[in-house]
């Protein structure tokens, strides 16, 4: 069955729900980052006085316990008189279902703070188990099928981030499986309170790992800058300076990928294209992350990965709906004359960076196949601002190339 197609607002983090698009043009992120080596040890002590003794410590699949994350946060919370409560295995495309876990724990261990340690999945999982501890409604049902917001206060969230790329200590969106139906979608909670942003704490990540996050971070400074609004406006200014500093910076890790200053700037071009700055006047598309998330709800992708494969033939498709817009890019970032040699140059650059260029080359919990991306194709939301409005038959046009 076919999804309703969004209605068309100036301000979406990608795949948001439908009814929540219009809700969020006023939205305010009121996160507190602190930034630098040493920023837990540092600030967490004081940032805990503010907050009761029950705390969920929440991270992935268990890789801050070997790298001296765990230790050194669990310290920091013991220090503080604080009784942790873990809600650990959040899976790197978190499910509806681990959010209803951590609702339950969070609700039975009367939680006063969520910690979020990891990265975009751990965080936007958290940011759902916050409201839904608090709700007595399901979360999923109220804002997917009834298209409204949580009404309850959340229960207070801070993140820890260890792996950057998504930007989801940033803003108050996050990115949901429901695997019954088949969907990965935009749900909406607060904001984290707090960030604590550790460039140090990257460095033990895979070096296909740091790199996807990367490209996710470029991919959001896109998908922004190539929504359809005003032609030259801050935004944009910012956005290209974005992305400029992600190419540059993501060039720096292939001949270094422990390069602390590379992974610092990396991590704040993070924050900065999802923290809603680059939105700011403008109507953004994220198209190719609509199309990826349903690509990832029946795969299980990596999501950088998959938007590596998908952006290049995306953009093929509407390049000559925005040329201008397209060969301003590709100077701008890529030293690219024209159109075209955007799109090419960009393709050239995930090339560069041994990132996957076919769905083939994807990591999938089932096999690929033309009756897949059928099903994936009619499943994607298309959303109205992008400067090409798309199909489902031309989703899966897409998707078939991208095989």
């Amino acid at each position: 069955m076919r999804r309703k197609q969004a209605r068309g607002c100036s301000f979406s983090r990608e795949g948001r729900a439908p009814g929540l698009l219009c809700a969020m043009q006023a939205a305010r992120y009121p996160t507190k980052v602190y930034f630098g080596k040493g920023a837990a040890k540092t600030h967490l002590p004081g940032i805990l006085e503010a907050y009761g003794p029950n705390v969920l410590l929440a991270y992935g699949g268990g890789s801050i316990q070997k790298n001296g994350v765990y230790e050194e946060l669990t310290g920091l919370l013991k220090a503080a008189g604080k009784v942790v409560t873990e809600f650990s295995g959040i899976m790197s495309n978190p499910t509806y279902a681990k959010v209803l876990e951590g609702a339950r724990l969070a609700r039975e261990n009367q939680i006063d703070l969520i910690l979020a340690v990891g990265g975009g999945s751990v965080i936007d999982c958290c940011k759902i188990v916050a409201a839904q501890a608090v709700e007595d409604v399901d979360l999923w049902d109220l804002e997917m099928v009834q298209h409204k917001a949580p009404a309850k206060t959340p229960i207070p969230l801070g993140a820890v981030v260890t792996a950057s790329g998504t930007g989801a200590e940033m803003n108050g969106g996050a990115v949901i499986t429901n695997e019954d139906a088949r969907i990965k979608g935009g749900m909406f909670s607060a904001a984290p309170r707090f960030a604590i942003l550790d460039p140090e704490y990257t460095m033990t990540l895979p070096r296909m790992q740091v790199l996807s996050g990367a490209f996710d971070t470029l991919s959001h400074a896109m998908e922004t800058y190539f929504g359809r609004s005003d032609q030259d406006n801050v935004s944009d200014e910012v956005a290209l300076s974005v992305m400029c500093s992600t190419v540059v910076n993501m060039r720096t890790l292939l001949q270094d990928i422990n390069d602390y200053t590379a992974r610092s700037n990396l991590m704040w071009t993070s924050a900065m294209a999802e923290n809603g700055i680059l939105k700011v006047g403008r109507r953004t598309d994220f198209e190719c992350h609509q199309i990826e998330h349903q690509l990832g709800a029946y795969t299980d992708c990596n999501h950088g990965q998959g938007l590596a494969v998908l952006h290049p033939v995306y953009y093929r498709h509407i390049v000559e709906n925005a040329p201008e817009k397209f060969a301003r890019m590709g100077k701008t970032v890529f030293g690219a004359e024209g159109a075209a040699a955007a799109v090419d140059a960009l393709a050239a650059f995930i090339r560069e960076c041994g990132l996957p260029t076919q769905l083939s080359q994807l990591r999938s919990k089932v096999e690929i196949t033309p009756e897949l991306l059928r099903q994936v194709a009619d499943s994607t939301n298309l959303l109205p601002n992008g400067y090409k409005q798309l199909t489902h038959d031309e989703v899966y046009e897409i998707l078939m190339e991208c095989l």
